[in-house]
């Protein structure tokens, strides 16, 4: 079954979040991630509300754990390290 990405976002350094964008899409790129939702509109309709929401799919959720415990998304984490607030979930699909 295919695994999810499921992260929500609230940027607060727009530079330093840019470069983890950098990385982690060539991260998932590696991984055979494919982004689904990156960014664009959404309303929050219960909860709180992150203005950025990303779902990226894999072809298994060991590939979406594979990737996150990856060398290359360790290094894109570490550019984001006080950039912004997030919710970030590893989702199994169905």
């Amino acid at each position: 079954m295919a695994g999810y990405w499921v992260v929500k976002v609230r940027v607060t350094d727009a530079a330093a979040y840019g470069a983890y964008a950098k990385l982690a899409s060539e991260a998932v790129a590696k991984y055979g991630g494919r982004f689904l939702v990156r960014g664009g509109p959404a309303t929050t309709m219960e909860g709180e509300d992150f203005p950025r929401n990303v779902v990226i799919e894999f072809s298994s959720v060991e590939q979406a754990h594979a990737c996150y415990g990856s060398p290359e998304y360790k290094e894109a984490l570490a550019c984001q390290e006080g950039a912004a607030d997030r919710m970030f979930a590893v989702v199994e699909g169905v």
